[in-house]
């Protein structure tokens, strides 16, 4: 069933490790300044972006399949017809918990699918205005 409670949200907030899908090198993007906020605050970002070489100071992976460390969530910053896709790298790996879509990201197949096999989803919501609001 989706994430709807601020408890559960507070839950996900206390994971460590977030893998951004389509994390952006540019400044001033949402893809950029929001991950750069979740790592200010002591999260582990790991950039994941095919076209760049380095984000955040970390070697950007060309797609979930190659980030070796264990993920807790995957952060979506890519359209919501990709979701699909990206749920399906997600569902190949045992460690990521939560499938997080940044605001007006939306795929309730690909969210069902995620959480009949077990992971929590959040769509349409926006990781640092959340983490803000709950935890700030």
């Amino acid at each position: 069933m989706p994430v709807e409670t601020d408890d559960e949200l507070r839950e996900i907030l206390e994971l460590e490790t977030i893998a951004v899908v389509g994390c952006s090198s540019t400044a001033g993007k949402a893809a950029h300044d929001i991950p750069a906020y979740m790592q200010r605050q002591g999260y582990e970002i790991v950039p994941v972006n095919p076209y760049a070489d380095e984000i955040l100071g970390r070697e950007a992976a060309d797609s979930l399949a190659e980030v070796e460390e264990d993920i807790d969530i995957v952060d979506v910053f890519r359209p919501s017809e990709e979701v699909s896709g990206i749920v399906d790298g997600v569902l190949e790996r045992d460690d990521v918990e939560v499938v997080w879509m940044q605001l007006d990201i939306t795929d309730d197949d690909a969210a069902a699918r995620a959480e009949d096999a077990g992971r929590r989803v959040v769509q349409d919501r926006c990781l640092k205005v959340e983490h803000q609001r709950l935890m700030g």
